[in-house]
């Protein structure tokens, strides 16, 4: 499905067209009623793909090199202790540690 945008209303509501081209449509934009451009939604894999690259880049994501190991893939023996990082952290503060 297409949809059309003239490039005022493109620049006013670009969060509006941004959600139906991430929703899979396209919005083709006009300038005086003349087409100009088209917003097309990107592949699945592209997405991923560019998402992680730009993680790593900026070094907040280091890509693995071969498998994960299998000791990596089971949960923690042992039992829960039943309380959140988050209330441990807010303890250790209000300690002052």
């Amino acid at each position: 499905m297409t949809n059309q945008a003239p490039v005022a209303d493109l620049k006013a509501r670009l969060s509006r067209y941004l959600r139906r081209v991430k929703s899979g449509h396209e919005v083709v934009v006009t300038e005086r009623g003349l087409p100009v451009a088209k917003l097309v939604p990107l592949a699945r894999g592209q997405q991923r793909a560019g998402r992680r690259a730009r993680l790593a880049r900026s070094g907040m994501l280091q890509p693995g090199r071969g498998r994960v190991s299998t000791v990596l893939r089971k949960p923690p023996q042992g039992k829960p202790t039943g309380s959140s990082v988050l209330t441990l952290l807010l303890a250790e503060r209000k300690d002052g540690r």
